[in-house]
C-alpha cells in the first residue's frame, strides 16, 4: 500500500499536488464548520477559542513548544535511519520547489484549519485523546510507517495538552505553524543546490 501510494504522489505533477493540498486544507474548514455548525450554541463561537491578545503565551508555549518538538525531530533524524522519516515523498514534493514564503503561507493555513478542526471542535467537544487520535488517522499516510505514526500520534497529545493547559487555540495554532514550517523550511532549503 505504501508503495502504492508513492507511486499516485510521484504520477502527479506539482501543480496537482498543490491542488489536492488546498482541497485538502478546504475539506479540513469545511468539516471544522460544519460540526461547530451542530456542536456548539453558535458556530462562530468555535472562531472565539483564537485568542491573539496574550502575545507573550502564544510566543513562549507556542513557539517554544514548536521549537522544542523541531529540536527533538533534528535530533531523532540525526541518529535515526532515514526509512524512519519516509512519507511516501509527499513533503519533499510539497516544499522542494515552494520558496519561503508560499512555505509560510502553506504552513500557517495547515495550522489554522487542522487546529480549528482537531482541537477547537473536537478536543473542545469530545476530549484530547478522541482528537489525538483521529488527528493521527486523518494523516493518513503515516499509517505506513510505524515511527511516523507513533511519532505523529505523540505530537497530536502534546500539541492537545498545550492546548488544555492554555485554553487557548492561538497557542496551539502557533505551535503547530512554528513546526510545520521549520521542518519545510528545512526541507526547502536542504534541497535547494539540486533546485539550480
Amino acid at each position: 500500500m505504501k508503495n502504492r501510494q508513492k507511486q499516485m504522489i510521484d504520477q502527479l505533477s506539482d501543480q496537482e499536488l498543490l491542488l489536492n493540498f488546498y482541497i485538502s486544507q478546504a475539506l479540513i474548514f469545511f468539516i471544522a464548520v460544519i460540526l461547530a455548525f451542530f456542536l456548539f450554541p453558535d458556530f462562530l463561537d468555535v472562531f472565539q477559542l483564537f485568542d491573539f491578545s496574550n502575545i507573550k503565551s502564544i510566543l513562549i508555549i507556542g513557539g517554544g513548544g514548536g521549537m522544542l518538538v523541531v529540536f527533538i525531530d533534528f535530533l531523532l533524524m540525526k541518529f535515526l535511519p532515514l526509512a524512519y522519516f519516509d512519507d511516501g515523498g509527499i513533503n519533499e514534493r510539497l516544499f522542494t520547489n515552494r520558496g519561503v514564503v508560499p512555505i509560510i503561507f502553506m504552513t500557517l493555513l495547515v495550522a489554522f484549519c487542522e487546529e480549528l478542526l482537531f482541537r477547537g471542535v473536537l478536543q473542545t467537544k469530545f476530549g484530547l485523546v478522541t482528537a489525538s487520535v483521529i488527528f493521527a488517522l486523518v494523516h493518513f499516510r503515516y499509517l505506513f510507517n510505524k515511527f511516523l505514526f507513533f511519532d505523529v500520534m505523540v505530537l497530536s497529545f502534546f500539541i492537545g495538552f498545550i492546548y488544555e493547559w492554555t485554553g487557548n487555540l492561538a497557542v496551539s495554532f502557533f505551535m503547530h505553524f512554528v513546526i510545520d514550517c521549520l521542518l519545510g523550511l528545512f526541507i526547502y532549503f536542504k534541497n535547494l543546490p539540486k533546485q539550480k
